[in-house]
């Protein structure tokens, strides 16, 4: 690039991480790939995890919040017969019981308990914070401290295989919930102790695995520069929000961050529902949200895209 300057690129990648390696180490990989110097992901998993990773570039991070949010699918492995301190198979055993009278029916039974809005504590092996230190750090150096349970939403809870002392469990859930505490709750519940051995993040908001990419893929794209290819545009990410086309008054008032008035658009739209909005060329502009008092879309997040953008309507 002239002068030295660094490349720029606005979109995502969506990897699929592999196991034994941690999320940041895949932002790391996107950037010296690319050399863009502005890389995010949307959503950490943990290093026993595979599966759906979104990795954002430029203009794409100020996405990576909306990403978080939107709905999630794990399948994991729980096995059944010894907990440990991580809840997972990365720890060491501190309990041990017997499996062996356990039925389908039995595992079944729980799941209506752990759906809906239900409180889950977080695990001692998590990057949450208490005062200052990461709770893995002071877990690290044996301590344990409280850790206040937290509402998550669970959708729905599907038993996949049932094969003792392994089972394939598939969950769909909102932000925040942790697959190695359902393995450790399940285990209780069914007194006889499990961990999470396996987990591989299926759904991660508009992202599924059968469309991710491989590390090694992007990798070898990077020589001539095939990599910019690979992405998805922002707004990739949004697909679940309604859709707005501004006319050129409008456009100018958005950049401005001014609210403006589309009568026909807001004739459904309820009080702060949100929308993707777009150039009448096509490109993605911003997302708006919507003040039903004054009958306006205010602006959320606004985009400088030189692009359009495959999904504008």
């Amino acid at each position: 690039m002239a002068n030295g300057s660094r490349p720029t690129a606005d979109g995502i990648l969506v990897l699929n991480k592999p196991r034994d390696v941690t999320s940041m180490e895949m932002v790391r990989l996107a950037k010296r790939v690319s050399h863009v110097k502005r890389v995010g992901h949307a959503g950490t998993l943990d290093p026993i995890a595979t599966g759906v990773l979104p990795v954002c570039f430029g203009q794409a991070t100020r996405l990576m919040e909306f990403m978080v949010d939107g709905r999630k699918i794990y399948r994991a492995e729980f096995t059944l017969g010894s907990a440990t301190d991580t809840y997972d198979s990365f720890g060491a055993k501190t309990h041990s019981g017997d499996w062996s009278s356990i039925t389908r029916t039995d595992v079944e039974a729980l799941f209506p308990g752990f759906t809906g809005a239900v409180l889950q504590t977080p695990p001692m092996y998590s990057a949450l914070k208490h005062e200052g230190k990461r709770l893995y750090e002071l877990a690290r150096a044996g301590i344990e401290v409280e850790r206040e349970s937290r509402e998550v939403i669970v959708y729905e809870i599907r038993l996949m295989e049932f094969a003792l002392p392994k089972l394939v469990i598939e969950v769909e859930c909102g932000r925040g919930f942790y697959m190695r505490t359902f393995a450790h709750d399940v285990g209780l519940a069914l007194g006889c102790y499990a961990h999470l051995t396996e987990l591989q993040r299926r759904k991660a908001g508009a992202f599924t695995i059968e469309n991710t990419l491989a590390p090694d893929a992007f990798e070898a794209a990077a020589d001539e520069e095939a990599w910019r290819e690979l992405l998805l545009p922002p707004d990739a990410a949004l697909q679940a929000l309604e859709s707005l086309v501004l006319d050129s008054a409008a456009e100018r008032h958005l950049r401005n961050g001014q609210t403006v008035t589309l009568p026909a658009s807001s004739t459904y739209a309820k009080h702060l529902d949100t929308r993707r909005a777009y150039t009448s060329d096509g490109k993605f502009l911003a997302i708006v949200r919507f003040n039903r008092a004054e009958s306006t879309w205010q602006p959320e997040r606004v985009f400088n895209l030189s692009e359009p953008s495959r999904y504008a309507p």
